[in-house]
C-alpha cells in the first residue's frame, strides 16, 4: 500500500533570491522550483517521485533529463547550485509539466542530511526512486602515512558514506511496495582500476546494497547498483586522464570506446522502472565488454 500523501508546506514568502523566485530553506540548503501543473493532469505519465544525488553534471544530470519522461516530481541535489538549475532548466524546457526542486546539499554531512530528509518529509507524499549518484575525486597523494589516512578517509565520505547517509535517512519516506534505490558504483570495484581507495569504496557499495536487499525486500523496495565502466563525458574524466592512459582504456574495452553519461542513465532507467520489480541486490555492470583493466 502507499504512503498516503503529505499536505505540502508553502514556503515562506520572505525568502526570495535574486531573481524574485521563492526559496524554501532546509538548514542551509536553498531549493528553487520551476512551476509545474499537478501530477494528475500529466497523461500518459506516472506520478512518480525521484530523487537523484549529484545531479548537476555527467552521469547525475543524464539520469534527471532522463527520468523526467516517467517522474512527475523530480529532486535534483548536489552541492553546486549553479550547475543543478543550469539541468533544472534543461528540464523546464522539454518537460514543462515537470515539478522540479533543487536542493544544494552536502551529502558527506550529517547535519545537511538530515535537514534535506526532514524537508523531504514535510515537501513530498513519498519517494518512488532514489538515485544516489554523488560522488568524489580522490585528493592527490603527497607522501607520509597521515596523507594515506586523509585520502583514504575523504575517498570513503565522499564516495561510500555520502550513498548510505542519504539513502538511511530517506528510506523511512520510501514508498512500499515499489521503491527503487539505485546506487552509481563503477567498474573500478571489480578490476581496481584507478585508485585503491576509491575501487574500495565503490567495492562496499556493492556489500551494502546486498545488506540493504535484505531488510528492505519485505517492505517491496529494490535496491541495486549500476557499475559503470569508462565514461568520457563526466567531470572524473574530462582533463583528468592522459591520452595514453585514455588509449589504454579503449584498447580494454570490447566495444572499443568509452560509455557516455547518456548510455548510463539509460540503464539507471530500467532498474528504476517498474519492469525491473524482480531485480534486486544486483550490481549490474554497464561497461561496453570490458576485457582487462586499463
Amino acid at each position: 500500500m502507499r504512503r498516503r500523501a503529505r499536505r505540502r508546506s508553502r514556503p515562506d514568502p520572505r525568502w526570495r533570491d535574486d531573481r524574485g523566485r521563492r526559496l524554501d530553506r532546509c538548514g542551509d540548503a536553498p531549493v528553487t522550483r520551476t512551476p509545474g501543473s499537478s501530477a494528475s493532469s500529466r497523461a500518459g505519465v506516472g506520478s512518480r517521485t525521484a530523487v537523484i544525488t549529484g545531479a548537476g553534471t555527467g552521469i547525475g544530470a543524464a539520469t534527471a533529463r532522463t527520468l523526467a519522461n516517467s517522474c512527475s516530481t523530480l529532486v535534483l541535489v548536489g552541492r553546486r547550485l549553479a550547475k543543478l538549475e543550469e539541468v533544472t532548466a534543461e528540464i523546464a524546457a522539454s518537460h514543462p509539466d515537470v515539478n522540479t526542486h533543487v536542493m544544494s546539499v552536502d551529502a558527506t554531512d550529517v547535519a545537511a542530511v538530515e535537514a534535506f530528509a526532514a524537508w523531504a518529509s514535510d515537501a513530498l507524499p513519498s519517494i518512488d526512486v532514489l538515485v544516489n549518484n554523488a560522488g568524489s575525486t580522490q585528493p592527490a597523494f603527497s607522501g607520509g602515512l597521515q596523507n594515506v589516512a586523509d585520502v583514504w578517509e575523504s575517498t570513503i565520505r565522499g564516495n561510500l558514506m555520502s550513498a548510505v547517509l542519504v539513502t538511511e535517512a530517506l528510506l523511512p519516506q520510501m514508498t512500499s511496495p515499489g521503491g527503487r534505490v539505485v546506487i552509481t558504483g563503477s567498474f573500478a570495484a571489480q578490476f581496481g582500476t584507478g585508485s585503491i581507495a576509491y575501487s574500495a569504496a565503490k567495492s562496499a557499495l556493492q556489500t551494502y546494497v546486498v545488506g540493504l536487499t535484505r531488510t528492505q525486500g519485505p517492505r517491496g523496495i529494490t535496491c541495486n547498483v549500476v557499475a559503470p565502466g569508462y565514461t568520457g563525458d563526466t567531470e572524473l574524466v574530462i582533463g583528468r586522464i592522459s591520452e595514453e592512459r585514455h588509449a589504454r582504456l579503449i584498447g580494454g574495452i570490447a566495444v572499443g570506446r568509452a560509455a557516455t553519461s547518456q548510455e548510463i542513465a539509460n540503464v539507471i532507467d530500467f532498474v528504476a522502472s517498474d519492469g525491473a520489480s524482480f531485480v534486486t541486490g544486483q550490481t549490474i555492470t554497464a561497461n561496453g565488454g570490458v576485457m582487462f583493466p586499463g
